[in-house]
Order: C-alpha cells, then structure tokens, then sequence
C-alpha cells in the first residue's frame, strides 16, 4: 500500500477514539438526566406528549455535543 493510505487509515483510531467517549457521555447524560429528574423521561414524552421535556433534553445534548468539540479541535 501506498505510505499515504497507511497515513490515513490510522488517522481512523483517533476518529474512532472520539466517537466512542463522545457516545459514552451522550449516555452517561441521558442516565444523569434520568436519575435527577423526579418523573419518568420516558412516560413523559412517550404517553403525555410533553414537547417541553423534548425541548430541555435537546438542548441538554447540544449543549454537551458543543462542549465536545471545542474539546476535541483544541
């Protein structure tokens, strides 16, 4: 193989790297969020339709996925 494609495939292990810590703390969120709020997440938005519960944990989520990648490209 050519010396640049061996470059650029291991430039996969770092992507890869990210993009696992980066899904463990979306998780790691989601159970926080689970755990602090006093009602069920799921019944929530699943059964009551509560859009502003939708809203709050999109914005949770964003705000951490911002948080990411300044980490990451700094």
């Amino acid at each position: 193989m050519p010396e640049n494609i061996v470059a650029e495939l291991w430039q996969l292990i770092p992507t890869a790297v990210y993009f696992i810590v980066g899904a463990l703390l979306f998780a790691i969120a989601i159970w926080v969020m689970g755990k602090v709020m006093p009602f069920s997440m799921r019944k929530e938005i699943e059964e009551d339709q509560n859009t502003a519960l939708g809203v709050i944990m999109a914005g949770v989520l964003i705000g951490l996925s911002i948080i990411l990648s300044a980490a990451i490209q700094g």
